[in-house]
């Protein structure tokens, strides 16, 4: 019977760490002086669905807030990770909006915001203009949960834009056709090869009416860039385009001819930067460091593992004897066998 018992609720307790937590609302009931009025389903628009489902989507959400006689209607995504999110970003992301202080980063436009923070991508629309408004979403996404680890690194690739003469509301990241036709592409897809995993990020330079367009395609090895430049050159030699391959990145400019070269000049490579180790570059002495911490802890764990056993066992023995009401120590127990051979 104890068994039984003993088994019954190690399978509940397997059950119970094995079934996943329910997700958290996607969009709080109130924020800031602002109240959830209603929450309609939001799925996403159908245009949309195929970039969406690119980026990763997990969860869609649509409400109306109110405060007083103001209304907000809020839509927001949820994805695996702060890749999705950001792509995500960008594609909801208007020209002509300007930057916000808002989640991880923002942009508006009139009483329309879009921004993003954690995982999650937010496009709020204000009914009639208000002073608070940049206070009221800064609430918002405060209440947005922030994701570690790896699903919470943002992509590297838009780092190797070139700051001069960027606009930084211009930006856009692709990981999939969908998105990057959506994006108005200068390049066709079959010439990308999205199948090799591979990651675009375009942006426009200079002043307006002579902006240069640049892409950044980043694949996964140089080899396979230098193979898929060979394709995009031929596409250059009649669509008057320039061209550069630095490591796995192939760099194409279009737009302006006269500072196309000089705007590759400044697209560069930096090996040394890697999406495997967040945490960046440990120096020899913190990695001693932290085997000698590991090796510490783990003697400790071990010793007061067996001194608990060593009381539990002892201890145990000694409280049954006494409950049988024998002396604690067995030693005086020990009998002595005399022959009495003296006569």
């Amino acid at each position: 019977m104890l068994r039984i018992l003993a088994v019954a609720i190690f399978v509940a307790s397997a059950l119970a760490f094995a079934a996943p937590a329910p997700s958290p609302p996607l969009l709080p009931q109130s924020f800031a002086g602002w109240t959830q009025a209603d929450a309609p389903p939001g799925p996403p628009n159908a245009a949309d669905a195929a970039v969406l489902h690119e980026y990763g989507l997990a969860q869609s959400a649509t409400a109306t807030y109110a405060s007083a006689a103001q209304r907000l209607t809020v839509h927001a995504w949820r994805f695996a990770d702060a890749t999705g999110a950001f792509g995500a970003f960008t594609f909801y992301r208007q020209p002509g909006m300007h930057v916000e202080s808002i989640g991880r980063e923002g942009a508006s436009f009139g009483g329309h915001y879009v921004f993003w923070a954690g995982t999650t991508v937010v496009d709020a629309t204000f009914a009639r203009p208000s002073a608070d408004e940049k206070i009221a979403l800064a609430a918002l996404a405060s209440q947005i949960p922030p994701v570690g680890g790896a699903a919470g690194i943002p992509p590297s690739l838009p780092r190797y834009l070139p700051a001069a003469q960027l606009d930084a509301t211009s930006v856009h990241y692709a990981i999939g056709p969908a998105a990057w036709a959506r994006m108005g592409s200068q390049l066709p897809a079959s010439s990308v090869d999205f199948s090799q995993d591979t990651e675009v990020v375009t942006a426009q330079y200079g002043p307006a009416g002579a902006q240069n367009t640049l892409t950044l395609l980043l694949y996964p090895t140089p080899q396979i860039a230098g193979a898929h430049r060979k394709a995009i050159d031929a596409l250059a030699k009649s669509s008057g385009f320039a061209t550069k391959r630095a490591g796995p990145l192939v760099a194409v400019v279009t737009g302006n001819s006269q500072s196309a070269q000089q705007l590759l000049s400044e697209v560069h490579f930096n090996d040394y930067v890697t999406i495997n180790h967040p945490e960046g570059y440990v120096p020899e002495g913190a990695k001693l460091y932290r085997l000698l911490v590991g090796i510490t802890m783990l003697a400790v764990v071990l010793m007061s593992s067996a001194l608990l056993l060593g009381l539990f066992l002892g201890g145990g023995r000694a409280l049954l004897r006494i409950l049988r009401g024998k002396p604690v120590s067995a030693v005086s127990e020990e009998e002595f066998i005399s022959l009495h051979l003296g006569g």
